[in-house]
């Protein structure tokens, strides 16, 4: 199971579908689901190459999304059109790549020069100005009051996942009583591809400004790709201690992109799970007893 947080709601996928469940303006949830794209299951078994199909297809299930949860706090004559948000997902991948990508490729080469960093040094100098600006830009935009409702459905769609996970009654309440952090999360994966990002770019040394950009695009595909494979290891093997210790700092960068969800929104995001769960996992999400919640639950997982 995964999912993100989306205007006034969350989307998740599942196996077979994929749903977005919002909260209206009159109150009421509405729910939309979709079978999931089969075009990225002939990669699943393939290492590195899923990790980037993966990707592309949670970026376009996720503009999907987006698009859709948007629409539903508008009135019909003002929503957005496929092409609008596709115009606005271009414009945001070309400034993520201009000031996630470019920007700290160029700042750490006029920094090192006059520094005089050179080789892993300058690669981690790159690392640390990328990690500095996104940072930055969490805090920031974290002080936006819609952006702290889409952080406390970002925190209501792990506990909703946490609840499933952990063999609980899928019920708000139960969820409620889960972690806001989960190992599998995007911003996980983002820290994550920061440090891969150092260790990749070591490899290429420091070349002309020219090979230098050209080098921090056309590796972008590996880098993901690598990325995936350590996420997935970790959520398989949490168990050990060095792979909770190696996670545990996207663990603790989640308490900038999650907040605390009221149950109401934890309701949503319950609602959105068991939309695309299959029938068997819908039985046997019912046939958990509520006697369970007398029980102290397990440790919520992944906590930091």
């Amino acid at each position: 199971m995964g999912g993100q947080a989306v205007i006034e709601g969350v989307m998740m996928r599942g196996e077979r579908r994929w749903a977005v469940a919002s909260r209206a303006p009159d109150g009421e949830i509405v729910i939309d689901v979709h079978d999931v794209p089969g075009w990225g299951d002939r990669w699943a078994k393939v290492p590195m190459v899923r990790g980037v199909v993966n990707l592309a297809e949670s970026m376009m299930l996720g503009m999907k999304a987006l698009t859709w949860s948007g629409n539903q706090q508008l009135p019909e004559e003002e929503r957005l059109s496929g092409k609008a948000m596709g115009a606005t997902l271009a414009v945001s991948m070309t400034l993520f790549l201009g000031i996630f990508i470019l920007l700290p490729a160029l700042g750490a080469r006029g920094l090192g020069g006059l520094l005089g960093v050179s080789g892993f040094a300058f690669h981690a100098l790159e690392g640390l100005l990328v990690l500095g600006i996104f940072l930055g830009y969490l805090v920031l935009i974290g002080r936006m009051k819609e952006i702290k409702k889409v952080f406390q459905y970002h925190g209501a769609e792990h506990k909703a996942i946490a609840a499933y996970e952990n063999d609980v009654p899928l019920t708000p309440e139960s969820a409620q009583r889960f972690s806001t952090a989960h190992v599998r999360c995007g911003t996980n994966f983002l820290l994550t591809v920061m440090v891969v990002t150092i260790i990749v770019y070591s490899f290429v040394g420091r070349p002309g400004w020219l090979l230098l950009m050209a080098s921090r695009v056309v590796l972008i595909p590996l880098i993901a790709g690598l990325a995936y494979e350590v996420i997935r290891f970790a959520a398989k093997h949490m168990q050990w201690w060095w792979v909770r210790a190696a996670m545990k700092p996207g663990l603790l960068l989640q308490r900038l992109t999650t907040r605390q969800p009221t149950l109401d929104q934890v309701e949503v995001a319950v609602a959105s799970l068991r939309a695309v769960l299959t029938a068997e996992q819908l039985a046997e999400v019912e046939a958990r007893q509520p006697a369970r919640l007398s029980v102290p639950f397990r440790p919520a997982p992944f906590t930091p």
